[in-house]
């Protein structure tokens, strides 16, 4: 693949959208969880669940300053790396992401400030709702984002204006409806809480081993093990629903994601393993498991999924069909208001496959002059490199299922043998700490990198997105951000590396004596249980 603009600036946003997902997943779950706890403390007025409140939200604090440093500028990237993107589906996409500003951002950031501040100036139920209120706001703005995103994966309420040369919103509810939208966001809403609850699990585990503030991290393995557990269940459950999907709206990621050179039979089974050759289309040693795509992609027995190669095929027809309807186009906008209604009918027929004519304006400026040569060569184009997407799909697949078990086994000592651990288990719980972002990062490539060569999928190709700038100044401007994200990197480790060694330290003499009193209780409630037992 020749290095130009087009992959430079794709480098840049990928790598700024791969830095700020490293804060998001984490602001996600742990205002859930923060807000679990302090619901506890209301219930049972316990000061040691205001103290975990307060330490937890503590980290939830420094995730979330430095989550919208890293957020802010990349929508500057929009109008300033992909211009031609921003005036062709600007109308669409920009809505969402003004809803995620005023309805959620604000919310967000305005009761964060009351959640840090308020402790001593709200009532204890009204504090409760702020933290509830934070964690609302939270995942509004995913909402709000992933509906931008999943417009992008899956084009629905829009349609092209000839007149305009742009995309036009025709149904804000269809696009707020997006199915693709909807499984994205609860996927990925999910995948943060399955963060944050092997975040506390972690660092709980920690405390456990080093012997310090026993109270408080058993009390938040408990809470991050319920929580994790049902989360991680969501996460498996809610990604087949996104592979559902996506059989409808973007056939040829998931036959990439299969590695589905042809199509097989229905019920097509599922590769669980095996080396792509995209050169020889084929994949080596590949271990089949029967029915399971089917299944999982068109949740039946008798309904077969296009193969890589057939997908092709339906991809040159398309390019084709969208050679007339950009032919059609031309007419109308030498004649403007004048324009023959036999060309306005011909663009009807064909404005669906406009799009896949514009994936020749990367050989030739206008596609109506395409060799069959280079019709062949853009069908091609719209096959993603296969191995990337195949291993990083069952890499994240096999982490899922991991923090399933992982989740579970703590949830039975939690709750079955009074939350003692064994110290493998806790030492296995601190080295699962990266592993979430790990497979949220691997989630991502696979939803990104799968919609190649599309920035808005079958509509606009990404070499027609970007704006026209030098490769020195996205270099310099790429080269910026990585310094400027590491920087922010690295504050946030040293950060919450020093929360965390510090440990709670806000209301501890009132913890600590409420402590002895309530281990005081339990003491005397076993002698007295000891003392009325029979002898035998």
């Amino acid at each position: 693949m020749e290095f130009g603009i087009v992959e430079l600036s794709r480098l840049q946003f990928a790598a700024t959208a791969m830095y700020h997902f490293l804060f998001v997943p984490l602001t996600l779950g742990l205002s859930v969880v923060v807000a679990i706890m302090e619901t506890v403390y209301v219930m049972t007025n316990r000061p040691i669940w205001r103290q975990m409140t307060k330490f937890w939200g503590m980290l939830f604090g420094i995730n979330f300053a430095l989550g919208v440093a890293t957020g802010i500028t990349m929508e500057f990237q929009f109008g300033m790396n992909w211009s031609y993107y921003s005036h062709y589906v600007g109308d669409i996409f920009g809505a969402p992401l003004a809803m995620e500003g005023l309805m959620a951002f604000f919310l967000e950031a305005t009761f964060v400030g009351l959640f840090f501040f308020g402790w001593d100036k709200l009532s204890k139920v009204a504090h409760l709702a702020v933290a509830w209120l934070v964690a609302i706001g939270s995942n509004f703005s995913a909402l709000w984002i992933l509906i931008a995103n999943g417009w992008m994966q899956n084009p629905v309420g829009a349609e092209f204006n000839p007149m305009t040369m742009r995309m036009e919103m025709t149904d804000f509810y269809a696009v707020l409806f997006n199915e693709v939208a909807q499984a994205k966001f609860v996927h990925t809403v999910s995948a943060g809480y399955v963060t944050a609850s092997v975040f506390v699990l972690g660092v709980s585990a920690w405390y456990l081993l080093r012997g310090r503030h026993i109270e408080l991290a058993r009390r938040s393995i408990t809470v991050a093990a319920a929580f994790g557990l049902a989360s991680a269940f969501s996460v498996v459950l809610l990604g087949d629903e996104s592979g559902y999907s996506a059989t409808h709206s973007q056939k040829m990621k998931l036959a990439a994601i299969e590695g589905m050179w042809e199509t097989e039979p229905a019920p097509a089974a599922f590769t669980a393993f095996g080396f792509p050759d995209q050169e020889a289309r084929e994949t080596h040693y590949a271990i089949h498991i029967p029915y399971v795509m089917g299944l999982i992609g068109t949740r039946s027995l008798t309904t077969s999924i296009p193969g890589i190669e057939e997908l092709e095929t339906q991809a040159e027809t398309r390019i084709r069909s969208g050679i007339i309807a950009y032919d059609a186009l031309m007419h109308i906008r030498e004649t403007r208001d004048n324009a023959d209604p036999a060309e306005l009918a011909r663009f009807e027929a064909h404005s669906a496959d406009l799009g896949f004519a514009f994936l020749l304006r990367k050989y030739v400026d206008d596609p109506r002059q395409a060799t069959p040569e280079q019709i062949v060569q853009a069908a091609n184009d719209t096959i993603p490199r296969v191995w990337p997407l195949f291993w990083a799909f069952r890499i994240m697949v096999a982490l899922g299922f991991g923090f399933i078990a992982t989740m579970a086994y703590f949830f039975y000592r939690a709750s079955f043998k009074r939350m003692n651990f064994p110290r493998p288990a806790l030492h296995l719980a601190v080295w699962m700490i990266p592993t979430p972002w790990i497979a949220a990062e691997l989630g991502w490539f696979v939803a990104e990198y799968g919609r190649q060569p599309w920035t808005v999928d079958g509509v606009l190709p990404t070499a027609m997105s970007v704006s026209a700038l030098s490769m020195t100044e996205v270099a310099m401007t790429l080269a910026g951000f990585v310094i400027f994200y590491t920087v922010l990197f690295v504050i946030e480790m040293g950060l919450m590396l020093k929360y965390i060694r510090k440990g709670p330290y806000q209301d501890v003499e009132e913890t600590d004596a409420w402590v002895i009193r309530h281990n005081e209780r339990l003491a005397g409630r076993q002698n007295a249980d000891a003392i009325a037992m029979p002898a035998e």
